[in-house]
C-alpha cells in the first residue's frame, strides 16, 4: 500500500496527465462516430441496395476485425497511401499520433453506432412515418422531424454506454505512442521497475471515469423514462 501511494505522489502528474488524452480521444470519437454512425444507419435502412450493401459491408468487417489490428492498419497504413497527419504538438500531445488514434478509434466506433442509431429509428411504429407522408411531408423530412426526434430518447442512453466503452478501448492506442492512460502506465513501470502498482492506479482511474458516467446515464434514463410518462 505505501509503495501504492508512493507510485501516485511521485508519478501523479503522468497518470493525470494520460486521463485527459483518454477524456479527449473518447470525447472526439464519440461526436465523429456519431456523425459518421448516423450517416451509415440511414444507408442501412434506405430503399437504395447499393447503399445498404455498402454500409452493411463496412459495418460487419469492422465489428469482425480486432480493434488493435485496425489501429495499426491505420497508423502504418495511410503513410504507405500517402495520407499523412501533420506533424504538429497540440495540448503538448503529437498530433499526428492522436489523430490517428482518434480516426482509427472513429472508425471502429461508427460501426457500433450504426446499429444504435439503425434500431433507434426502426423501434419507432412505422405508423409514425405513414401518418406524417398522408400530410405531405417527404421521406427525408419525415425522417428528420418526426422519426429521428422520437429515436433519440431510445439512442441516447446506449451512446452514454458507447462511450464508456470507448474509455476502456483508447487503452489499446497506445500501441502506436499516444500517451493515454496504459501508455503511462508502462512509462511509470519502466521508470520505478514497479510493475503492479502503475496498472492498479489506471485501473482506479478507469474505474472512477466509468463509474460517473454510468451513474450519469442511470439518472438520464430516468428522467427520460419520467417525462416519456408525463
Amino acid at each position: 500500500m505505501d509503495t501504492l501511494i508512493s507510485i501516485w505522489h511521485k508519478y501523479n502528474s503522468l497518470f493525470i496527465s494520460g486521463t485527459k488524452v483518454t477524456i479527449i480521444l473518447s470525447l472526439m470519437t464519440i461526436v465523429f462516430a456519431t456523425i459518421i454512425g448516423s450517416i451509415l444507419a440511414m444507408m442501412k435502412i434506405s430503399k437504395l441496395r447499393l447503399l445498404r450493401y455498402i454500409a452493411n459491408i463496412y459495418v460487419e468487417f469492422i465489428r469482425g476485425t480486432p480493434l488493435m489490428v485496425q489501429i495499426a492498419l491505420i497508423f502504418y497504413g495511410l503513410p504507405i497511401l500517402g495520407v499523412e497527419f501533420p506533424e504538429l504538438t497540440i495540448w503538448g500531445m503529437d498530433f499526428e499520433r492522436l489523430s490517428s488514434g482518434i480516426f482509427a478509434l472513429t472508425i471502429n466506433s461508427s460501426a457500433y453506432v450504426c446499429e444504435i442509431v439503425r434500431s433507434g429509428i426502426q423501434s419507432i411504429d412505422k405508423g409514425q412515418m405513414e401518418a406524417a407522408r398522408s400530410i405531405g411531408f417527404g421521406h427525408t423530412s419525415s425522417m428528420l422531424l418526426i422519426i429521428l426526434p422520437q429515436a433519440i430518447k431510445n439512442i441516447l442512453p446506449a451512446l452514454g454506454n458507447e462511450f464508456v466503452s470507448l474509455i476502456k478501448n483508447s487503452s489499446q492506442v497506445s500501441i502506436i505512442g499516444i500517451a493515454e492512460l496504459m501508455y503511462v502506465s508502462d512509462t511509470v513501470r519502466g521508470i520505478s521497475y514497479k510493475p503492479f502498482e502503475p496498472l492498479i492506479i489506471i485501473s482506479v482511474i478507469y474505474f472512477i471515469m466509468t463509474f460517473i458516467i454510468t451513474r450519469l446515464i442511470t439518472l438520464f434514463e430516468k428522467k427520460l423514462g419520467k417525462s416519456t410518462r408525463r
